[in-house]
């Protein structure tokens, strides 16, 4: 067995089944890398404008001001303070109808604050299934090459009359190179996806409580002009 069996040459020695599927399986490692690195800057980006658009709400702004200042930010404003404007939009709305029940103007601003709360958690969640699939599906994708290249290696030795472990060692070797790289691909993904997903559930968390506590200053607001109307 003088034969150098680094992971290069067994590559290069394997059937066409088990190149194909390493092959395939390198390409889904770098686009995870890919998503991976997107989402952690994405993440961190999440996170920046969530926090200071938060110091920003609870610095004694009038919700007016901070309301200007989020539809004219629209493009740059984080998800927080697009939920914000959302709300408030639809509570100045539902004002500008003389709508005064504080019942339909609490749940006209909740819709419309939950509606915009699924659609940033939808652009937030972007990737984890590309990142899922790949960790779930890789392994498998790997173990199919190598079974396929073990059964290719005994088909060779079928003709011969005398079978060595130099002879048998090479083709399993070749074989077994599509698991390692099924793994390689797995594994990162796997590691990504659950901390993204812990991640997430943060932002989640941290969002619904602001829509909770905004939601209360918009009732105390109501209640108060109900009260001075009256």
């Amino acid at each position: 067995m003088n034969q150098d069996l680094n992971i290069i040459n067994l590559f290069i020695h394997a059937s066409w089944v088990v190149q194909i599927v390493v092959l395939l399986l390198l390409g889904v490692s770098i686009v995870s890398w890919a998503a991976i690195f997107r989402k952690i800057f994405a993440l961190k980006k999440v996170n920046a404008l969530n926090d200071e658009f938060e110091r920003d709400f609870w610095s004694g702004k009038s919700l007016n001001e901070l309301f200007s200042s989020a539809t004219q930010n629209a493009k740059l404003a984080g998800p927080m303070e697009r939920i914000f404007a959302s709300g408030m939009r639809e509570y100045q709305k539902l004002r500008e109808r003389r709508i005064t029940d504080s019942s339909l103007l609490m749940d006209g601003a909740r819709r419309a604050m939950r509606a915009s709360f699924q659609r940033e958690m939808d652009a937030v969640e972007s990737n984890l299934t590309l990142l899922a699939s790949a960790g779930s599906v890789s392994p498998y994708v790997g173990l199919f090459g190598t079974v396929w290249g073990i059964m290719h290696a005994f088909t060779g030795l079928a003709a011969l009359q005398q079978v060595t472990l130099a002879k048998v060692a090479p083709g399993i070797a070749e074989a077994l190179v599509a698991t390692a790289i099924g793994l390689f691909a797995a594994i990162p993904a796997v590691l990504a996806y659950n901390r993204f997903a812990r991640d997430i559930d943060r932002v989640s968390i941290k969002l619904e409580t602001f829509i909770e506590e905004f939601s209360n200053i918009l009732h105390r607001n109501v209640a108060a002009q109900s009260t001075s109307g009256h």
